[in-house]
């Protein structure tokens, strides 16, 4: 076989597997979508017999129990009680199977009908869509209690959008997280780490670091080097946001923001204004990250300033999730229409 027919043999060889992959993709659709399809027609079944009549909906405490017993015996594995519970939720939720989403497998559901709080549940459904979350992604989300950190920053009719239609990049608010959780660094706050530990494990894990952050953020890199008057200075992580065309610069402290840590930042900004930006990029994004902050501070170290300049709290542990929950009804309650 002389060279030629080797690189076009080569090609015949990747344009197979190319189709072998693509199919075995739409066959996992395809199957995903079946299942899908018939736990919704499992659950159609038990809602409709247990609203048959008084006696039916008396008998409701125990049918799952007994039809997960008699389904194991003829069936096999699948029809654990719990499981049937999600199938008959799975119908509730979506009275009609045509507003079901084939992207989603029936992990993603059965992960989202553990969230009761509809609102949240309304976020879950569309942001997994959006974002094309993996079951693992969406557990972990779920978990940081992302809905209930980003409803608190908005009002009550910005809350019920969320939930609706999901997070959508459309201002540079629409990126910035407080607080931001960082549980999976499994760091404790300790006196014995550096903020450069915390920066190495964020960049080691960094494809968790990305979900917290968001869609739309792509790595530059680490400790990037500016120098002014033949000063060196480095911005400790540097991201290009692929939505809003921006650099965003992240500064991490390990104990709480200072003033001289927000005005660092500014400086950073104009310099990549001004020596980092072409024509097509739009002006750059500071974020400054702090175990803490003073918002009295933060308000007016950033008064006057005209970049795009943000300070947060990160977390290293998982919020307390029924606080959150407590504080965004609060939220919603206290702005009626």
């Amino acid at each position: 076989m002389n060279k030629l027919e080797h690189n076009n043999y080569n090609q015949l060889v990747a344009t197979i597997g190319r189709l072998l992959q693509a199919g075995k993709q739409k066959a996992f659709q395809k199957v995903n979508t079946i299942l899908v399809e018939t736990y919704w027609n499992i659950g159609k079944q038990i809602i409709e017999f247990e609203q048959a009549g008084e006696e039916r909906a008396e008998y409701g405490s125990e049918l799952l129990k007994n039809m997960s017993k008699d389904l194991k015996a003829n069936f096999g594995k699948g029809f654990s009680r719990s499981n049937l519970q999600n199938m008959r939720l799975l119908y509730q939720k979506f009275p009609i199977f045509q507003s079901v989403s084939g992207k989603l497998s029936w992990s993603h559901y059965a992960e989202l009908l553990s969230v009761s709080d509809e609102l949240a549940f309304s976020f879950y459904y569309k942001q997994t869509e959006i974002e094309n979350w993996s079951v693992r992604e969406l557990k972990r989300q779920i978990q940081s209690s992302l809905f209930e950190r980003l409803a608190l920053s908005k009002d009550k009719k910005q809350v019920l959008d969320l939930a609706e239609k999901g997070q959508l990049i459309q201002t540079t608010k629409d990126i910035i997280k407080d607080p931001y959780v960082f549980e999976f660094l499994q760091l404790e706050q300790k006196d014995q780490w550096l903020e450069k530990d915390l920066e190495d494990a964020l960049v080691n894990k960094l494809g968790q670091f990305l979900l917290e952050l968001g869609k739309g953020f792509a790595f530059i890199g680490k400790q990037y080097k500016i120098t002014l008057d033949n000063n060196h200075f480095f911005v400790d992580l540097v991201f290009y946001h692929r939505i809003l065309k921006c650099f965003v610069l992240i500064d991490l402290k390990k104990g709480k923001v200072s003033h001289q840590d927000i005005g660092q930042m500014n400086m950073y900004l104009n310099y990549f204004t001004s020596e980092e930006n072409t024509d097509s990029d739009n002006p750059p994004i500071g974020i400054v990250l702090g175990a803490d902050k003073n918002d009295i501070l933060v308000e007016y170290a950033t008064a006057g300033i005209t970049n795009q300049l943000f300070v947060s709290k990160y977390e290293l542990y998982l919020p307390n999730k029924e606080v959150l929950k407590e504080e965004m009804h609060k939220l919603l309650n206290t702005n009626k229409d």
